[in-house]
């Protein structure tokens, strides 16, 4: 041994079991070979503190060794219960201790099997879209969604098992739900774990399966879901719904409901974030003079006045007639764009009127019949 057990955790003579456990803590986390990678001697150092601290943490050992030295806790490394020993056992147990079974030498020795299975594994989490107008997406509804999905099996009630018999402990893993195995390493035995291969992991297998399931707990069926979709959400918002995804296999907790959402587009509205956003069609004149036109609304008719000589692209906002806030509260702004409409085709009143209009502001416009065909004509005449 190289050194005195206490000082190699850098412990005093009077320390508690706590300030053992604590000094090993700290210091395996600072000898582990996997933390010194080039040091050669870091393995050796290892098996050194894991035995000092095997020695101080039980009480009849480090009594006998503050009485008779290493001499009455059975040698040195060589010897039974030194360092060859423990590494068959005795630090799987510290591991178990200090990491809950998942350090690199298992959790015993000679692949021994200790804790619990898991218990019936979670059941998938499914997604699916849902179409919903426009109106329902700006004002929220109530709508159904169906799919099919693995549900728990009323016959067995998610057991998997017949009618009047019950799981078994698996023979295999002795209800454990895995297994471990030892290999040979340069540290030892090194033990590794694996969910059980005949129960899956369950640590119970099934002798007599339900007929409704064939033993697996649960059955595919359609379901429809009431899904209530809050007033605001637009193409691509997700709504989850706990627990009502695809059922867990022998009475596993079912997984969640991810309904994606897709927004049907509008005839006459269009949304930019929270507000929304129309296009109104006027005529020259209604620019020109001033109008009053009623404006559809996604609340009811609105009525619009354009005062005398309003511009193309002119926006009228309306306050709080559009869509309502997910995160916050009150709605957002009906934007009205002003669009005025050239007319393309005009008789000979209505031309002689625009002709006249122009002659009066001195603006220059094309002579009656010059359009482009009329010129064409002339050309070859």
């Amino acid at each position: 041994m190289a050194g005195d057990f206490y000082e190699l955790l850098g412990v005093s003579r009077q320390a508690t079991a706590d300030d053992v456990k604590r000094a090993y803590r700290r210091r395996a986390r600072e000898l582990h070979p996997d933390a010194n990678p080039d040091d050669p001697d870091a393995a050796e150092r290892f098996k050194e503190l894991s035995r000092a601290y095997q020695v101080l943490s039980d009480p009849d050992q480090r009594s006998r060794y503050d009485r008779f030295g290493e001499a009455g806790v059975g040698g040195g490394p060589g010897g039974p219960g030194g360092a060859d020993d423990l590494f068959g056992g005795g630090l799987g147990d510290i591991f178990d201790a200090f990491f809950g079974g998942n350090g690199p030498f298992g959790g015993g020795g000679g692949g021994s099997r200790r804790g619990g299975p898991s218990g019936p594994p979670r059941g998938q989490d499914i997604e699916v879209v849902c179409d919903l107008t426009f109106e329902q997406a700006v004002f929220g509804d109530r709508v159904p969604v169906t799919l099919k999905l693995p549900q728990r099996c009323e016959v067995c009630d998610g057991s998997g098992a017949g009618e009047g018999t019950k799981p078994v402990t698996c023979a295999d893993c002795n209800g454990a739900g895995q297994v471990r195995r030892v290999r040979q390493s340069v540290l030892g035995q090194m033990v590794t774990t694996s969910p059980c291969p005949r129960c899956g992991g369950l640590g119970e297998v099934i002798a007599s399966p339900c007929s409704s399931c064939r033993g697996e707990g649960r059955i595919t069926a359609d379901t429809t879901y009431q899904v209530d979709v809050p007033a605001g959400v637009d193409t691509g918002s997700t709504l989850r719904l706990t627990g009502r995804g695809a059922a867990g296999p022998r009475g596993g907790r079912a997984g969640d409901l991810y309904v994606h959402l897709r927004v049907a587009a509008h005839e006459r509205y269009r949304r930019e974030d929270d507000d929304l956003v129309t296009d109104v069609p006027i005529s020259i004149a209604q620019a020109a003079l001033g109008t009053r036109i009623d404006l559809p609304t996604l609340d009811g008719d609105e009525e619009l006045s354009v005062p005398a000589g309003t511009q193309p692209g002119h926006e009228f906002v309306l306050r709080g007639r559009g869509v309502p806030r997910l995160q916050g509260r009150g709605r957002g702004d009906l934007r009205a764009v002003i669009v005025v409409e050239v007319p393309t085709k005009l008789n000979t009143a209505e031309a002689d009127l625009l002709r006249e209009l122009a002659r009066l502001r001195g603006e220059e416009v094309g002579e009656s019949g010059q359009g482009l065909f009329s010129r064409i004509k002339s050309a070859f005449s």
